[in-house]
């Protein structure tokens, strides 16, 4: 396994080879325009793109990078475990910069105001086929990492098929899931067939015949070269989801089973081998360092972005994001039947600079088209910054959490940290379309239980080790459980069931009380048969009723030893 010290050579490289860019320097958005978006170092016969993690957002959106994002053991102070400030100094990026507003929440909210929006799949496309065009639409694969199908309004209603009808109509070649089996067996496998490409996975079997549930491999020729894909769906899928949406298979992350499709593509006369993956960043990092034979890993899930792929052993490992911000970039040349040179980039996807496609546009409105009049319905507006992406509670968190316990008469809150979910700037209206991209899923129901201090406790230790176990392969991703009505102190680094202490009731600042129980109200449940509201109803009365958000919620998390 490379050593720290290793991962920060491999990065501080990337870095200077970013800070030769032109783009790092530019202070207005109006110096910016798509040549210096498209600048790359190309090199040999085949370009990999990659989109991951869009959650069905089809539209330009803000999403503010987080303000903690901690790593453990060996990922601690490395990509992607670094924000802010350290980010910027760590791959040579100017403050206030384009790269710097799309990478960082470093002065957000001034930087948003003045470069705008990022991402939308019509400017995407337009990024897409101007690639296409330079490089020769024979040498471009288009990959989808998956978490597409779910996290919006129109992705709920439709249960997934506007994502499968415009991924499908960019030209998208191959895909793995993670969200999308939420929407339950039946439906993905509906939508498989109105894909018209692969969706493929390795790591997922049927129980009864321990046998694949879908094809691990897709094969393609780019170039004059043969390149092997394979599928990695999100192996945790059955513990962070509803098992009962996925009764009968078995996932698991399976590098056996890796390293054996590795060998049979190679066989095959791959001469590139790709891994297409939901495992999250760390996970693959160690992957890295176990599986021999694969070029590179584009790997998705944990809404990582970094500029450039990093390099583990031969393996090129690269993150692109989430939400449509940015278009993964990889260029292979080969030789002999061997990767010799590589070149990589991350793209932001600046929606006031990349021009729409067209026919893409036209496609959006179509498939929003019954359902936009509500979309755009306002139920109130903020005065704050409205975030949620960070390892702790966000501002949007907080407000989900106040409805849960003013709508239903709970003492405490839990909401699940779900990455997923825009950021509204200050001053912005807040409607409809806003309330479901934080809130879209197919099992929302509010519950009111009683629970113990003890098993509270338990609940946030459990979520804790999920998060900041050192061993990435015992972590599933996601962010802290958020909380309201309740403070607490935790500590990363300590050992399973000692993270967290100073469990307190946040408005008497009395200690949680082991024996006593409280009413708590949360969402997102894995178990079955869950009676409650819907969040998404839930968070719209409580914001209708508010008019304004404006509240100032005091730190209700101390951190300790990162």
């Amino acid at each position: 396994m490379r050593s720290r010290r290793e991962f920060i050579q491999l990065a501080s490289i990337s870095a200077m080879l970013l800070a030769t860019k032109p783009w790092n320097s530019i202070a207005a958005k109006q110096s910016l325009n798509i040549e210096d978006l498209l600048e790359f170092d190309t090199k040999g016969q085949v370009t990999l793109l990659h989109l991951t993690d869009l959650h069905g957002q089809l539209k330009p959106v803000y999403f503010r990078p987080p303000s903690e994002n901690f790593g453990v053991g060996k990922y601690e102070g490395i990509p992607p475990h670094l924000v802010g400030k350290a980010f910027l100094k760590h791959f040579g990026i100017s403050p206030k910069t384009p790269l710097a507003y799309a990478h960082t929440m470093v002065d957000y909210i001034p930087l948003a105001m003045e470069y705008g929006k990022l991402g939308g799949l019509d400017h995407t496309s337009t990024l897409i086929n101007k690639i296409r065009s330079d490089r020769g639409n024979d040498k471009v694969l288009l990959l989808d990492g998956g978490d597409t199908w779910q996290g919006s309004y129109t992705s709920l209603k439709t249960q997934g098929e506007d994502m499968v009808e415009l991924m499908k109509a960019i030209g998208t070649e191959a895909m793995v899931g993670h969200w999308e089996f939420t929407l339950g067996k039946e439906r993905v496998q509906e939508l498989i067939q109105k894909m018209e490409y692969p969706f493929i996975g390795g790591n997922v079997f049927d129980t009864e015949w321990d046998e694949p549930v879908f094809e691990s491999t897709a094969f393609f020729e780019k170039g004059g070269v043969n390149i092997a894909v394979i599928g990695q769906h999100f192996p945790y899928t059955p513990i962070a989801n509803p098992s009962y949406l996925v009764k009968g298979w078995s996932f698991g992350i399976r590098p056996e089973a890796i390293q054996k499709n590795v060998n049979k593509a190679r066989k095959k006369g791959a001469e590139i081998v790709v891994l297409l993956s939901h495992n999250g960043f760390d996970v693959d990092q160690k992957l890295a360092t176990m599986i021999e034979g694969i070029d590179v890993i584009l790997t998705g899930h944990t809404h990582d972005a970094i500029p450039k792929a990093i390099r583990i052993n031969k393996t090129l490992l690269l993150s692109s994001g989430s939400h449509g911000k940015y278009l993964g970039r990889i260029d292979l040349e080969v030789k002999n039947g061997k990767v010799v040179e590589t070149s990589s980039n991350l793209i932001p996807i600046f929606s006031d600079v990349i021009p729409p496609d067209p026919e893409i546009s036209n496609l959006i409105n179509k498939v929003r088209a019954p359902f936009e009049k509500e979309c755009n319905r306002v139920i109130g507006e903020t005065e704050k910054l409205l975030y949620r992406r960070g390892n702790f509670n966000g501002s949007w968190d907080d407000i989900i959490c106040d409805s849960i316990i003013q709508e239903r008469d709970t003492e405490i809150s839990l909401s699940p940290g779900f990455r997923w979910g825009t950021t509204i700037l200050p001053g912005q209206k807040i409607t409809i379309d806003d309330i479901y991209s934080q809130t879209a899923m197919n099992y929302p129901e509010v519950y009111r239980v009683e629970m113990s201090g003890k098993m509270i406790k338990e609940i946030l230790e459990d979520v804790c080790d999920n998060i900041f176990n050192p061993d990435p392969f015992f972590q599933q991703g996601g962010d802290m459980v958020r909380v309201g009505g309740i403070k607490y102190t935790c500590s990363p680094k300590n050992e399973m069931g000692k993270r967290i202490s100073n469990l307190r009731i946040a408005s008497t600042d009395q200690p949680l009380e082991a024996s006593k129980k409280y009413i708590v109200g949360g969402w997102g449940s894995v178990n079955p048969d869950v009676n409650g509201p819907p969040i998404y109803s839930i968070l719209e009365k409580y914001i209708l009723e508010k008019k304004v958000i404006n509240s100032k919620k005091s730190e209700i998390i101390e951190v300790l030893g990162m």
